[in-house]
């Protein structure tokens, strides 16, 4: 018992040096998504550059740079420190992306009237800054944060122990705990490691996120109270004038009413023109290198051998996310009494990263034939799930009262519900989660192909799939071939820039079209 009890202090310390990296992460993501999103909303030539680039950076799988930054800020900066910084860094990648995206699309459709009025009045750019754009962005920036928090998790437990080639470097955090309790051979340990872990999730949602919540209830609530939410931050912003002025603002706003544009369309048409330029140019850069250097082909057809191969695990999985994710909110929307309950849970569930289930995963599959296979497929859809479940939650946040009215006063039921109320209702959340799941997908690659009791490119293999691009580059790394590296990267981004533009964009338009 006293070991127990030993066990259970040192797990709380390792988690607390853990959460510790997490929070500095967090408010570094939400620092820089603040600035990075302003300025893409504000500046027209700035957004068509910020935009392509996040879209791409965010769907790569961040820890195929690990290495990289590894080597950079470990020879900048002392050992522990560096390896510290590190591992910070490689959070605030997993983190920063989808915050940046609340934040443009917050700004960016602020009613012109606003903008032209903080002008009319005389603010500067810091108090526009402090007193506009910042509270019309905090409401999303909450709600994101707390998704953010969950994919952060994720890297936590690999970045927190990782090998490339010869190199090992360990940071002290629950990721390392559990990796080593993991392997062990007491199941007893594992859990325990597993509670404390969840126990730290769980005071972070209540503790932390839960004051989030009198932000994101203001963004939940239906457009109408949005007008006169944005009329309130309009007149706080210009708390320093003199009252007899607030009668005046408000005849501007009235006078000067725009109807903003939607703010996912606004994106996509950015998107397009920053994709075609991306596309272009990788393409030219892969004809140079196979020009000049002819043994590249063999490295290429390896890699789109390894490409096929993910592509249709990862496909597969997302169809069983579907299946699974389609019947889940639906019941949660129109059916269940307790949804804020579900959330919670859900929310809770989804901070469970599967790198720290995927050893008992892999054990549990122990002689079954493909267990590789199956391994991969299980951590595919752990990570992509719970994108689809909150992309369709937060897609009926947004539907109108009479939807559900409708249903009730005509009793709407069986597949003519599915085909007339449901699928209409949650079709644009399924494509918005869709995106993100299948993002998530591939960033998980890296982990559920091939994954050792070192984190990613050790020698000691827990799971691992015959071919694929997850442990194509995981090999890579550990054979120190970089170029190979650069390669499949190219590949993979060439590849998801190609069904972003031709399958996702057209989905969304078509079903705006069609529903909206």
């Amino acid at each position: 018992m006293p070991g127990m009890l030993g066990l259970l202090l040192q797990l709380i310390i390792d988690a607390s040096f853990s959460w510790a990296r997490m929070l500095i992460a967090l408010f570094l993501s939400i620092v820089i998504s603040i600035g990075i999103g302003i300025l893409a909303a504000r500046s027209k030539r700035a957004g068509r550059i910020i935009i392509p680039i996040l879209d791409v950076l965010q769907t790569l799988p961040i820890l195929a740079f690990f290495p990289f930054v590894i080597f950079i800020v470990v020879a900048t900066l002392p050992n522990y420190i560096g390896i510290n910084a590190a591992v910070i860094f490689l959070i605030v990648t997993s983190m920063v992306w989808n915050i940046a995206f609340a934040v443009y699309e917050s700004v960016s459709t602020l009613p012109n009237n606003l903008i032209e009025a903080s002008r009319l009045y005389g603010l500067g750019w810091f108090s526009r800054m402090r007193k506009l754009y910042i509270p019309a962005c905090m409401p999303r920036v909450a709600e994101q944060s707390i998704l953010s928090w969950a994919v952060g998790l994720f890297y936590l437990v690999t970045s927190e122990i990782f090998s490339t080639g010869s190199a090992q470097y360990t940071v002290r955090g629950i990721g390392t705990g559990i990796a080593q309790l993991a392997f062990s051979g007491s199941s007893l340990y594992y859990a325990l490691g597993i509670g404390v872990f969840i126990l730290f999730v769980v005071a972070t949602r209540f503790l932390l996120f839960r004051p989030f919540e009198r932000y994101t209830t203001r963004y939940m609530e239906p457009q109408q109270r949005k007008v006169q939410v944005r009329e309130v931050w309009l007149v706080r912003a210009f708390s320093g004038i003199s009252s007899v002025h607030v009668p005046r603002i408000r005849m501007h706003m009235k006078r000067h009413a725009r109807v903003p544009v939607p703010r996912v369309e606004r994106r996509m048409r950015l998107r397009f023109s920053g994709f075609v330029g991306v596309l272009i140019l990788t393409l030219a850069l892969l004809a140079a290198l196979f020009l000049t250097h002819p043994y590249l082909a063999s490295y290429e057809f390896i890699t789109l051998e390894s490409l096929v191969d993910s592509f249709a695990r990862v496909w597969f999985a997302f169809i069983v996310i579907c299946a699974v994710s389609v019947p889940l909110a639906t019941y949660i929307v129109f059916m269940s009494k307790k949804s804020s309950h579900y959330v919670t849970l859900f929310q809770i569930l989804a901070s469970i990263p599967a790198t720290i289930l995927l050893p008992a995963i892999a054990g549990g599959l122990a002689g079954v034939p493909h267990r590789g296979e199956i391994t991969s497929l299980a951590i595919f859809f752990i990570s992509g799930l719970w994108y689809m479940v909150f992309g369709m939650l937060s897609s009926a946040r947004t539907l109108s009262p009479e939807v559900f009215e409708v249903k009730r006063s005509f009793g709407v039921r069986g597949w003519r519900a599915w085909k007339g109320v449901y699928i209409g209702a949650l079709l644009p959340g399924m494509i918005t989660g869709g995106i993100t799941a299948i993002a998530g997908e591939w960033n998980a690659s890296i982990v559920a192909e091939f994954f050792t009791k070192q984190g990613i490119s050790g020698t000691s293999i827990v799971s691992s799939v015959g071919t694929g691009i997850g442990r194509l580059l995981d090999l890579s790394l550990a054979n120190g071939n970089l170029l190979l590296v650069g390669i499949a990267l190219i590949n993979m981004t060439v590849m998801i820039v190609l069904i972003d533009i031709f399958v996702w964009k057209r989905l969304y338009r078509k079903i705006v079209s069609t529903w909206g």
